[in-house]
């Protein structure tokens, strides 16, 4: 029973994957899928299947939002691969977002 347990918490532990999304103007607010995250360096972890796609937005008052995207497939992740060849499900997350993000966020003034 205990290895079950142990196994389990392995598999879904390799089903995160986390990400920091850095902006250039660290007075920028920073949202991922409409929730904000932080100010100019933010963090996002999630355990979305993979090629999943998250959707960036870049924000500052008086200027205009800049939008961005990122899927998780951009790094193969072997603990998963490997789980998979046992279990099969860890197949659904073979994929990883990269370490950083960053978003180079010049303040366009909004038009009125």
């Amino acid at each position: 029973m205990r290895v079950i347990i142990a196994l389990a918490l392995l598999v879904s532990a390799g089903c995160t994957s986390s990400t920091v999304i850095r902006s250039s103007d660290p007075d920028a607010r920073i949202y991922v899928n409409g929730e904000y995250l932080g100010m100019g360096r933010a963090h996002y972890s999630d355990e979305k299947v993979a090629f999943s796609r998250n959707e960036v937005e870049i924000k500052k008052d008086g200027c205009q939002s800049e939008h961005y995207s990122f899927r998780r497939n951009e790094e193969a992740d072997i603990g998963a691969i490997i789980g998979g060849i046992f279990f099969t499900i860890p197949y659904l997350w073979i994929t990883e977002y990269k370490d950083r993000h960053n978003y180079d966020y010049r303040c366009e003034p909004e038009n009125i």
